[in-house]
């Protein structure tokens, strides 16, 4: 029989609704592979029997000739950030240590509605909070990619960088993810797999561990196009428990999965080439755009003028939420309490935060808080969103002449764990490419485009218009059917 465990989620469900092997043995073969892989550092809790809970139901619901959930068989990794009733819920953060939520978030009740099973809780940058995978309280990540000759441990990207290697490693066929700036994109274009951040809404944010709550957005990331419109179906939906959630029905992105592109302009930005960037990724973006133009699609080249204050605007609307949806964190009701003796309230709240916090969280805090002050509330918050506007108008423009966008996703291949950490200026410009969308609410999507000299995959970027989900995954498909990326990592771990 065939390794179960290089199969992906439309294989797996059509498998066990066509009777070619039972869901039990699905769930069998990637818990094992879950619990041999400990190396990468992929998942913080490891849940096998939820996982085999789900295909047990799966089999039986098949025996008695019951039409199949969507999601039925198909067990995935679900990122810490989303709350699961019963199971440890952190964030990657000390400050959450020992936190079991009584409550399920919607996205993740409605994977387990569609029949999705849980193999665990996937480690990523604390708080969504980075992009490398460097920042969680319980360790790094390590992508399963190596450079030739080289056993340095590479970043998976961030901040699902747990997503993206469990996904990339086959631990999962699938998994959740959330974007606030890039984090489904970036680190899936690190490690050659897809992922897809939906338009704003699209997916609920209630029980999500907030971290800028006008950006944050969840997604699926897979092993392709397809794989990712399927979850994507059961992920979305609108909740009347999040005000930002789109009361819209749910389109069967899957069933209109299409690469025939004729009739459709694809805009390429101009102000995407930035300085500096590696010829590789200039030569893969040229790729992409005579990939879009053989599966019929007409290239013109379109202005976002207002592209390259993105990042700072980024960089002050994020952290001012995130220091306001962190306040939360006190040590008074749950998670981490650090009480010295004979402190004051006053002195827990400092003492807990100093003890539960790393050190790129309580930088953005304080950014935050900075941005946010009498003062310079005006001077930096107040521009940044009129910045945010501007972005968002010229992205309205554009689209005026074009159906999506092609761009890079990232400014480089994987980097080494430990290369940039000195630097946080250069983390913050892994983003260049992703931020703009987010900005903007729009659905983005990076799928793999080829490898980098040192054999590392690299990702393109296609960014459409608002709840234009389809056309996106359209593109997405058009380029990974040209592209014919079919490489893996070497297992080392």
């Amino acid at each position: 029989m065939t390794d179960l465990t290089t199969l992906g989620i439309a294989a797996i469900r059509d498998g066990v609704r066509d009777g070619q092997f039972k869901a039990r043995e699905v769930a069998e073969a990637f818990n094992a592979k879950v619990a041999g892989a400990d190396a990468l550092n992929a998942f913080l809790v490891k849940t096998p029997e939820h996982a085999l809970a789900a295909a047990d139901a799966a089999d039986a619901a098949r025996a008695a000739g019951e039409t199949l959930k969507p999601l039925a068989g198909v067990p995935i990794g679900m990122k810490d950030l989303f709350a699961t009733k019963g199971v440890a819920t952190t964030a990657a953060s000390k400050i959450l240590e020992g936190f079991v939520p009584p409550y399920e978030s919607t996205v993740s009740q409605n994977l387990w509605n569609a029949g999705a099973g849980m193999l665990g809780k996937l480690n990523l940058d604390q708080f969504a909070m980075g992009s490398s995978n460097e920042t969680s309280a319980f360790g790094n990540v390590i992508s399963p990619w190596r450079r030739p000759n080289d056993t340095a441990a590479l970043a998976p990207g961030g901040s699902s960088g747990g997503s993206s290697t469990a996904v990339s490693a086959g631990l999962a066929p699938g998994a959740t993810g959330t974007d606030t700036g890039g984090s489904i994109r970036q680190p899936a274009a690190f490690t050659g797999i897809s992922g897809i951040k939906p338009t704003y809404g699209r997916c609920s944010r209630w029980g999500t561990i907030a971290f800028a709550s006008s950006l944050d957005q969840a997604g699926p990331m897979a092993r392709d196009v397809r794989d990712c419109a399927i979850m994507l179906e059961a992920m979305a939906g609108f909740d009347a428990k999040d005000a930002t959630s789109l009361k819209l029905d749910v389109p069967n992105w899957e069933a209109a999965l299409s690469t025939d592109l004729k009739g459709k302009k694809v805009g390429v930005p101009k102000e995407y080439r930035v300085d500096g960037m590696p010829g590789e990724i200039e030569a893969l973006w040229q790729q992409g755009i005579d990939w879009l133009r053989d599966a019929g699609a007409e290239i013109v080249e379109v202005s976002l003028p207002h592209t390259k204050y993105a990042l700072p605007a980024y960089y002050i609307i994020a952290p001012a939420e995130a220091s306001s949806n962190l306040a939360r964190y006190d040590g008074v009701r749950y998670g981490l309490r650090d009480l010295p003796e004979g402190a004051g309230l006053q002195d827990m709240y400092a003492a807990t935060r100093a003890a539960g916090f790393g050190d790129e969280v309580k930088r953005r805090i304080l950014i935050g808080t900075y941005v946010l002050s009498a003062g310079f509330y005006d001077a930096y918050y107040t521009q940044a969103q009129k910045v945010r506007t501007l972005i968002a108008r010229d992205f309205e423009r554009a689209f005026g002449e074009c159906d999506v966008l092609l761009t890079p996703t990232a400014p480089s291949a994987a980097f080494a764990l430990g290369e940039k950490q000195a630097d946080p200026l250069a983390m913050y410009l892994n983003d260049v490419f992703t931020v703009p969308a987010s900005l903007a609410g729009l659905p983005a999507m990076s799928v793999p485009g080829g490898l980098d000299k040192d054999g590392l995959p690299l990702g393109l970027q296609i960014i459409g218009k608002p709840l234009d989900e389809q056309g996106v995954l359209n593109a997405g498909l058009a380029i990974e059917q040209r592209a014919g990326f079919t490489a893996r990592p070497q297992t080392w771990w």
